[in-house]
């Protein structure tokens, strides 16, 4: 979905997608999904962290493409007590949602 914003000098459009991202490794117990709601709130990301019960962070994220890559630049290494051994991310349809939760 593009969403078209205007600003004062024209029209600028900006791409808003949705992506669900499951981080592997030591992720839990160690101030992962808050870390990673304090990033998306700053980048302007909606959505959700997660823990799973295989001891994995499921992220979903709502937002511009741009902040995306962002987050899932920053869900590589996370916060510096989580030792991350991959990360693995698929596109999802688009949908609105408001704040970033985490659970």
């Amino acid at each position: 979905m593009l969403e078209h914003a205007s600003s004062g000098n024209g029209r600028s459009e900006v791409e808003s997608v949705r992506k669900r991202v499951v981080v592997k490794g030591r992720v839990q117990g160690v101030f992962f999904r808050e870390s990673t709601r304090r990033v998306a709130e700053e980048l302007g990301i909606t959505g959700h962290a997660i823990n799973l019960s295989n001891g994995d962070v499921e992220v979903a994220a709502y937002g511009d493409r741009v902040a995306l890559d962002r987050l899932s630049q920053w869900l590589q290494d996370g916060p510096t007590m989580a030792v991350v051994a991959s990360v693995h991310s698929e596109p999802l349809p688009f949908e609105t949602r408001d704040g970033f939760t985490t659970g």
